[in-house]
């Protein structure tokens, strides 16, 4: 524990130096939610052209081409006037650059889906062509050769002749809530982030797809409240743990011939099966297809002949947790190898393979994994990927040579650098900052060379020094097995370490997530834990065993017991603190959200000798209410691993409540059913516990708009001050 204390000293002599420097301005949620004071700015609408040296932007109602290295604009690709009399909501430039998709009119499905009226707009003969008569579609993708469009209407496949405008419907079976043709359903979607599930070959002539039949799955019904005698139900097929998923299978559509074929994948893999990824190789007739056993610790990728049906094996893994789905898979163009990374040596990795299932070679190593993978050069013959540095608590910049081995870090200084990278890294886009300083946005060459800042967020660094805030500090604290956990603390204007203070922590927790990063507001909710800050209170984030960037065993710990020791490392946390000679160890409290409320509801059920107070939003309080795909990846079902679930749902543990919980819940949630809230009001009820409730009608898992977001971060501060 020494170590810990050194930590602490460092921080309270930090502190005396920088506080003097700020203002006496005090922050309120007026600042923080309708004005967004503390909120940096980023560079929207970047999208790096084909001849690697421009990229395109939206201008109000003009998409224009601008020079990367100068900045200056070239010309304008399109203006609206006059055109699209209601303007359009978002673009995108087909591969080729002759065409570009306009989205108008566009509206929410669920997390990343939506509905849209789409246009297409030939940037050569300035022809502009609306899609199926101006009907809202999902999943617009031109043909490479950009002759046609293949886009999903009410659960159909459907592509449009772009010169004929002729419409061939390829599937006729779709149907609401019980088949869906080239999108996904709403756990696909949720949890593997696939939408569009359809995918044209690079000749054109054929689309591979994934048909959902939801029929067996059960229903969720959802009630929204319009000032209407009755509410409005929406039902949609919900998959929970042990409980029908879809059926998936896999289809090809040959374009010329008109022909629809299953591939049979029976053998591929035993029992239940998901397909969460599909992508053409190089080769027009060989389809890859990523399938995964329903406990997620079997993959493999493999080849379909879409010509010959014949299915050869490209990769394998098995692991003894679970294994991951990535977008890490790139086929290079000599046809004959390909990148995937695995964690498969303790530490997600960049590995090369030969498309006759061998491994050619690991391309990185280390403690240090590998967080995002960009691409190579136009050559293939460096890469550029992010990886981890100082305990999984930055992000670098990383070059290597796949000959030679040989690696360098681009990004040296002390921060977290994400990137977005032109094709053949001819440029790239450099975001970079530390939990003090807001991001810094430029261009800089293949070498890394500075060539013009787009964005310094001065206005904003400018902002803060009108208020008083505080220093944000990293540093670590031991849990009970003597385990470094990364933490960051922020400590009020003016701490006085004679005084008593109270803790509020904040997390989330969950796998792989991280909140403790050397980055700019990576723990989110700045403004408001710095107005906390100015009240007295002491800030605490820890991320706990099972959070991501220390490696495998760090993170999968958790596997089949979720929040067992999560809970116990921020109960470790707390009781740290509360040995502390500036720490009230009477008010602690903790707030977390989603996965956060999960946590945060359990700390103060089993920490009840610590936690004063808890706020939870939008918590899971039992495993076996949730979806399918994510629980069974961590938990397995109830049946199979049911002392997991029993041991670690808040909604068991309610008649160890002692202290103060504040329950808040979205009815329109889709994702954590405002059925978990329910059954955790229930179980408090039965055993005579009271407590704070505010639900929010027809509001999502975000709980957001027509002044939600203000209400409920009102209630929780008022909640702060006169129960922590």
């Amino acid at each position: 524990m020494k170590k810990i204390i050194f930590l602490f000293l460092g921080i309270k002599m930090a502190l005396s130096l920088t506080v003097g420097e700020a203002q006496n301005k005090q922050i309120n949620l007026e600042d923080i939610i309708e004005k967004s004071v503390f909120s940096a700015k980023s560079v929207p609408g970047f999208n790096f052209m084909n001849d690697g040296s421009s990229y395109s932007k939206r201008v109000k109602n003009k998409i224009v081409k601008i020079d990367i290295a100068t900045g200056q604009e070239k010309e304008v690709l399109f203006d609206a006037e006059g055109i699209l009399p209601n303007g359009f909501d978002q673009y995108r430039l087909s591969a080729n650059e002759t065409k570009i998709i306009l989205f108008s009119n566009s509206q929410a499905q669920y997390r990343h889906s939506f509905y849209a009226i789409v246009s297409v707009l030939d940037l050569k003969t300035k022809k502009l062509t609306t899609i199926y008569n101006g009907a809202k579609i999902m999943y617009p993708e031109l043909s490479p050769d950009e002759s046609k469009i293949s886009f999903v209407f009410q659960n159909n496949l459907c592509i449009q002749d772009l010169v004929s405008n002729k419409i061939t419907q390829v599937t006729k079976d779709g149907k609401q809530n019980e088949i869906i043709n080239a999108a996904s359903d709403w756990v696909y979607e949720e949890e593997f982030v696939l939408t569009s599930a359809h995918r044209w070959s690079p000749d054109s002539k054929s689309i591979a797809f994934i048909r959902f039949d939801e029929s067996k799955v059960k229903q969720f019904t959802l009630e929204y409240y319009k000032d209407k005698q009755y509410p409005e139900p929406y039902q949609f097929k919900y998959p929970k743990v042990g409980e029908k998923n879809s059926d998936v299978s896999l289809w090809i559509y040959k374009i010329k011939s008109k022909k629809l074929k299953n591939v049979d994948l029976n053998g591929q893999m035993s029992g239940e099966y998901y397909i969460p990824r599909l992508q053409w190789t190089r080769d027009p007739n060989i389809l890859s297809l990523t399938i995964l056993n329903r406990w997620q610790n079997h993959l493999k990728l493999l080849a379909v002949n879409t010509e010959s049906n014949a299915i050869s094996l490209l990769l394998e893994e098995k692991n003894k947790y679970y294994v991951d789905v990535h977008d890490n898979l790139y086929f290079l163009n000599n046809g004959s190898q390909f990148l995937w990374s695995s964690e498969k040596d303790g530490y997600n990795q960049l590995y090369l393979h030969s498309m006759k299932n061998n491994e050619v070679k690991q391309l990185s190593y280390g403690s240090e994994e590998m967080t995002e993978f960009y691409g190579f050069t136009i050559d293939e013959k460096r890469i550029y990927y992010q990886r981890t540095a100082q305990r999984g608590l930055e992000r670098k910049l990383v070059q290597l040579d796949i000959e030679s081995g040989k690696s360098r870090v681009m990004t040296m200084d002390k921060s977290t650098t994400k990137v977005q990278m032109s094709p053949g890294a001819k440029y790239f886009v450099f975001q970079q900052s530390d939990i003090n300083t807001p991001p810094v946005i430029s261009i800089r060459d293949q070498e890394g060379n500075l060539l013009k800042v787009l964005e310094d967020n001065q206005d904003l660094k400018q902002r803060l020094k009108e208020y008083q805030l505080s220093t944000i500090h990293l540093t670590g604290i031991l849990n009970r097995n003597a385990q470094e956990l990364n933490a960051l603390m922020i400590f009020p204007p003016n701490f006085d370490s004679t005084k008593k203070h109270p803790v509020f922590m904040h997390l989330y927790g969950g796998p792989g997530s991280q909140q403790v990063l050397d980055s700019w507001n990576a723990m989110g909710n700045f403004g408001w834990f710095q107005m906390l800050a100015q009240k007295g209170y002491i800030i605490l984030v820890v991320d706990n065993r099972g959070t991501g960037g220390k490696g495998e065993e760090f993170k999968k710990m958790t596997y089949l017991q979720l929040g067992k020791y999560e809970t116990e490392d921020q109960i470790d946390a707390a009781k740290y603190m509360a040995s502390l000679k500036f720490v009230d160890p009477e008010r602690i409290g903790i707030f977390g959200w989603s996965y956060g409320g999960y946590m945060s509801s359990l700390c103060l059920l089993k920490g009840n000798d610590v936690f004063k107070s808890a706020i939870a939003v939008a918590p899971v309080t039992n495993w076996k209410w949730y979806d399918s795909i994510y629980t069974e990846r961590y938990m397995k079902d109830d049946k199979e691993n049911k002392a997991g679930y029993d041991e670690n749902s808040p909604v068991n543990f309610t008649d160890r409540l002692k202290g103060n919980y504040l329950l808040a819940h979205g009815l329109a949630d889709d994702n954590v059913h405002f059925q978990n809230a329910a059954e955790m009001i229930n179980a408090l009820v039965k055993n005579k516990k009271q407590f704070d409730l505010y639900v929010y009608p027809n509001r999502n898992h975000g709980i957001y708009g027509d002044n939600a977001r203000y209400h409920l971060y009102d209630k929780m501060t008022q909640f702060i001050l006169t129960k922590i």
